[in-house]
């Protein structure tokens, strides 16, 4: 493809959000929580593990530490025990303690709507802020992880590898309103079709407006 400009990529942008809706119109993320706080504790636990390894390990922490007082005054020990196989479960718990401590220090025990609030919290990444900003509360947000990354490149929507700035070139060519949809559809979209290695390009339904895609096949 062309070198684009930017209402031509904003515009290519809009062609494969509708597809997306097309192709995965009820995705959402997979990690299950009942309020911000436990999707807040899960995204920090999916770093470098599976959404479904996650799932199955809060579901054991959420019954006996199921609140931010719960969990800041939990032993560190117990803490670790559980969420052991998520790896890095030492780090991990340090990060999810240190935020629930912050939580009910700094709010009251309540998760924050602001991704400048979130971001402060001990353990919380702008990457994590986004995804409970968009799932848990509904306000636009973009949250690039590895797939975001991957996919959005091959896509030729962005020529950058850091997450910031990937975040940037997305919210100037798409709405926010497309934000939180379209980080749930891409993300699934590379777990199951433009997988890392070996992506499915002559299966994929962007295949026509992916330029590394037409590239390949």
């Amino acid at each position: 493809m062309p070198r684009e400009s930017r209402d031509e990529r904003a515009r290519r942008a809009a062609r494969i959000a509708q597809v997306l809706a097309k192709t995965y119109p009820d995705v959402r993320t997979a990690l299950r929580f009942a309020n911000p706080f436990e999707l807040l504790i899960a995204t920090i636990l999916s770093a470098q593990c599976t959404d479904k390894k996650v799932n199955e390990v809060t579901a054991v922490l959420f019954r006996r530490f199921g609140t931010p007082a719960k969990l800041a005054a939990a032993d560190p020990a117990a803490v670790e025990e559980i969420i052991r196989p998520t790896g890095f479960y030492r780090q991990k718990a340090k990060s999810i303690q240190s935020a629930s401590r912050d939580l009910v220090e700094s709010f009251g025990g309540e998760v924050p709507r602001t991704l400048e609030e979130l971001v402060k919290l001990r353990g919380v990444a702008r990457k994590t802020a986004s995804v409970v900003l968009g799932n848990a509360f509904g306000i636009p947000a973009i949250a690039v992880d590895t797939h975001m990354l991957r996919v959005n490149r091959r896509l030729g929507l962005t020529a950058h590898e850091e997450p910031d700035l990937v975040e940037r070139d997305l919210a100037e060519i798409l709405p926010p309103r497309e934000w939180i949809a379209w980080t749930n559809r891409i993300i699934h979209h590379g777990r199951v079709c433009c997988v890392a290695r070996a992506p499915r390009c002559p299966e994929c339904p962007l295949l026509p407006l992916c330029p590394e895609g037409v590239r390949r096949t």
